[in-house]
This record gives C-alpha cells, sequence and structure tokens, in this order.
C-alpha cells in the first residue's frame, strides 16, 4: 500500500529533530506541502533543507497560545490551509517520583504537552478544519498507558493526551478524524537519558529485538493522516516494539 498526501498540507510541531523530523520528512516524501514548527529557528532551517520538497518553517513555542496562532495562521497563508496537524511538540524538565515534583516543572509540562497540544488543535480548527475538514495526529506515549519509569508527571500528561483525542473525535465529528500514537522508547535525543547506553538491553527484553526509530513513529503518523485510515478515528495506535506485552508477560 502507498501512502500519499498529494495536495494536502500538513502542519508538525516539535518538527525539527526526532520524530517530529521524521514524520515532516514522511509527509512530505508522501506529497504533502508541510510546515515545520519548533522552538529554535536555526534547526528548523536545517530540517527544512534536509526534507526539501515543499516545505516552509515557523519558529514557536508550543506551550505559547500566540504562537500558536501565529504559526498556524502563516500556514494557511503560506499553503492555503492545514489538512494534518501533528501534535508531536513535547517536554519533560522532571525526572523522578511524582509526588517530588515542583509545581514551575509540573506546570511547564502540562502546558506543552496538553494544553499546547489542545491549543494547536483548537487553533486549526478555526483557521481551516472546521471548514475543510482534516486529520489531527497527537503523539502520546505508552507511559499513558501504564505507570513508573521516573517519569510518572510526563506520564500523566499523555495519559490526559489520550482521553482528549477521544474528546476531539467525538466532538468534531464527520469533518475531523482526530487519533494518536502511543510510541514505546524510541532512540530520539529527548529520551536518550533512557536508553544511552543500555540500548542492546532493552533490545533484548522486545519481542522485536531492537528500540524504536523515529521512522517506525513517522510510518504510523503517515498512516493515521492518509486517506487509508478514512473510518479510524478517536484511536490510540501503540507503536512499541512489543514493549507493552512484554511487561505483562
Amino acid at each position: 500500500m502507498e501512502l500519499r498526501l498529494d495536495g494536502k498540507v500538513a502542519l508538525v510541531t516539535g518538527a525539527s529533530r526526532g520524530i517530529g523530523r521524521a514524520i515532516a520528512g514522511a509527509m512530505a516524501d508522501a506529497g504533502a506541502s508541510v510546515m515545520l514548527s519548533s522552538r529554535k529557528a536555526d534547526d528548523l532551517d536545517v530540517a527544512v533543507a534536509e526534507i526539501g520538497g515543499d516545505t516552509a518553517s515557523f519558529a514557536a513555542n508550543a506551550g505559547a497560545p500566540d504562537a500558536a496562532a501565529a504559526c498556524v495562521a502563516a500556514t494557511v497563508e503560506r499553503f492555503g490551509s492545514v489538512d494534518v496537524l501533528v501534535n508531536n511538540a513535547a517536554t519533560n524538565p522532571y525526572m523522578g517520583a511524582a509526588i517530588d515534583i515542583d509545581l514551575p516543572r509540573w506546570d511547564k509540562t502540562f502546558e506543552v504537552n496538553l494544553r499546547g497540544l489542545f491549543v494547536w488543535s483548537q487553533e486549526a480548527w478555526r483557521a481551516s478544519m472546521k471548514e475543510r475538514g482534516g486529520a489531527i495526529v497527537n503523539i502520546a506515549s505508552i507511559g499513558g498507558l501504564s505507570s513508573g519509569g521516573g517519569i510518572g508527571v510526563y506520564n500523566t500528561t499523555k495519559a490526559a493526551v489520550i482521553h482528549l483525542t477521544k474528546v476531539l473525535a467525538s466532538e468534531l465529528g464527520h469533518g475531523v478524524r482526530v487519533n494518536a500514537i502511543a510510541p514505546g522508547l524510541v532512540k530520539t535525543d529527548m529520551a536518550r537519558a533512557l536508553w544511552e547506553g543500555n540500548e542492546e538491553a532493552f533490545g533484548r527484553h522486545l519481542p522485536t529485538g531492537r528500540l524504536g526509530e523515529p521512522a517506525d513513529i513517522a510510518n504510523a503518523a503517515l498512516f493515521l493522516a492518509s486517506d487509508a485510515a478514512s473510518w479510524i478515528t478517536g484511536q490510540t495506535l501503540v507503536v512499541d516494539g512489543g514493549a507493552l506485552i512484554a511487561a505483562s508477560r
């Protein structure tokens, strides 16, 4: 099956590296016009140059509502619409027992991972999807389906993302499909503290025998954004190499 997004416009947050960069590249390769967004303009310039195709960038803090509105507006101005929104940007400023977190880092995690995701969805809906329809893909985590691991506050935001995905899928009805992806441990810079130095050991415990690569998540996002998934909404696709089933053995 060849998944195509010809004639579609995709906006990807957290797109300068890692999973977001891979998703942006996959969607551009599938024929979409793609707006890449993240905080650092220089990193975005590099990503756009590497991806090529009909791409552009807009630097924006994913947790700032005004920045989200400006980026969505710039996407519509540049490409005419927002047909696909990928809410990938996230932060994890704290590792340790959830009960010990300070409120500023609690607030920051929720500001970016949950409130930010909602604001970007709201702006895309108001600016384009309410009239034209579209697809939203939220990047959650298998941490939102389990507990433990020393990143409980981050995982709590991802559990909320999974529930919000269902809420938005129900509310936005016929025109906009809303789905989520729950990745397992993927080899990204953000997750480096979790896997670096332990990659081989972690991989041995997975049924697939390896950790995830950004391309594994990008392939799932492309599927959910494409017409091949036209009868799928409100769902969370687990892409974890079998980590959840391994944990239950």
